[in-house]
This record gives C-alpha cells, sequence and structure tokens, in this order.
C-alpha cells in the first residue's frame, strides 16, 4: 500500500510588501500620530472616520483588464453583477466620496483630517510597503489661497510636534495655476502663438515635456534633465 503524501505545513510568513509591528514600533507611531492629531485640532481641523472599503468607483480607479481587475489595488466583486470593490489606496478619494454624499450636512468650507492605513497592489521595494499609513488633512469648498497657505503651516507645525526641527525639512508647493500660468507665458511669445495656430497638439507635446522635466528634476537635479 502507496504511503499517503504528508500535507505540506503552511509557511508562518507575512505576505510580500507587508510586516509585522511589535510593542515599540506600535507605542511611537501612536504617539508620532497623536502628537500630529493634537496640532490638526489646533488649527480647528475635525477628524474623519470613513471605511477601509470603497467601491472602484469611488476610488476613481476604471478596471483596465477584466481578468486582472485589482490592477493596482486589492479588490474583488461580491457577485457576478455586483459593484466592484476595493482597500482604500490613499485617504482623499474616500473624502471625495464622503463630501459628495454628505455635503448638506457638512460645513462649508469643511476642514478634515484623517489618518489609517492605505493598500496599494504594486511592486513592493526597498521602504515601499503595500501598506502604510496616511496623516490626511484637506479643506473642502473654499478656492481661497489662504487654505493653501494654513495647510503648509499646519504641515510645518506636525513636523516639528514630531521632533523634526525647522530647517530640517522643506515643504514642496504644488499648484496646477503657476504651471497654467507658466505655459500661457510660453505661449504668449510670438513664436509660441504662432505654433500653437499652427498646430495645438505642439501645446500638448509641450505642456507634456515640461511636466516630465519637472519630475525629473526632482529626482534627478538640473543636470539629469539637459
Amino acid at each position: 500500500m502507496a504511503k499517503q503524501k504528508k500535507t505540506p505545513r503552511p509557511k508562518a510568513e507575512t505576505p510580500k510588501g507587508f510586516r509585522d509591528y511589535f510593542g515599540a514600533d506600535v507605542a511611537e507611531r501612536k504617539a508620532m500620530l497623536d502628537a500630529i492629531a493634537k496640532v490638526y485640532h489646533l488649527y480647528g481641523f475635525e477628524s474623519l472616520e470613513s471605511p477601509a472599503v470603497e467601491t472602484v468607483e469611488a476610488l476613481g480607479k476604471f478596471l483596465p483588464d477584466v481578468d486582472r481587475p485589482n490592477e493596482g489595488v486589492f479588490a474583488w466583486q461580491e457577485d457576478d453583477d455586483g459593484d466592484w470593490l476595493a482597500l482604500r489606496y490613499d485617504l482623499t478619494a474616500p473624502l471625495a466620496r464622503v463630501y459628495a454624499q454628505h455635503r448638506n450636512d457638512l460645513p462649508t468650507p469643511y476642514r478634515r483630517y484623517a489618518m489609517g492605513p492605505v493598500w496599494r497592489n504594486e511592486k513592493p521595494g526597498p521602504g515601499r510597503f503595500r501598506q502604510f499609513y496616511q496623516c490626511d488633512a484637506d479643506t473642502v469648498g473654499t478656492a481661497s489661497v489662504a487654505a493653501d497657505a494654513e495647510i503648509c503651516m499646519m504641515l510645518a507645525d506636525a513636523l516639528e510636534a514630531v521632533g523634526i526641527e525647522r530647517g530640517d525639512y522643506v515643504i514642496r508647493v504644488n499648484n496646477r495655476k503657476v504651471l497654467n500660468g507658466f505655459f500661457e507665458g510660453v505661449l504668449a511669445s510670438d513664436e509660441g502663438i504662432r505654433r500653437a495656430l499652427e498646430d495645438f497638439e505642439w501645446v500638448e507635446r509641450t505642456r507634456g515635456r515640461v511636466l516630465r522635466a519637472l519630475d525629473k528634476h526632482e529626482k534627478l537635479g538640473s543636470f539629469g534633465v539637459r
């Protein structure tokens, strides 16, 4: 009589891109989050807790491949005709859903912060995990640049509250209005106007090249984008 093969024991290991956190790490993270939350409260922001799971539609993700519906996110379908659901990949997309759903019951402007884990179904690497924490703060319902300035001030105070001294950090501001103003300046030249009238696609190609150069400049410096 043939011997039955032993069923292999399941490996006791974390999936790729995930890790375990123990006592000291958990305590330090809690202390850091508490310090950041205290700063947010001082600025008048209120906390928001939303589900870890959202519809894929609400997250703004489309399904590029029906055979790989969880591309970029951890997603599943409740049944053959049901909605696609996914673990949130950041805390801003859920805010958009919350504000659209409850805007009549929320103050204007709505100033909220949220903290918690997010998940991304991407290839992990050094310092790049599939689950990590975000500390998000946003002001919704105002076009005033004062709200942007307040966020920068609050971020500086939050960094210093967790022990990062002024001068040891840099806050970079990304504003589409600044980029649009730059492109308007380029197109306002005689050559820019002539090219734009002759070839509108040139405008989009130029815009794309400039944006790529700015992105590379952040990573490679001036020499890397020459």
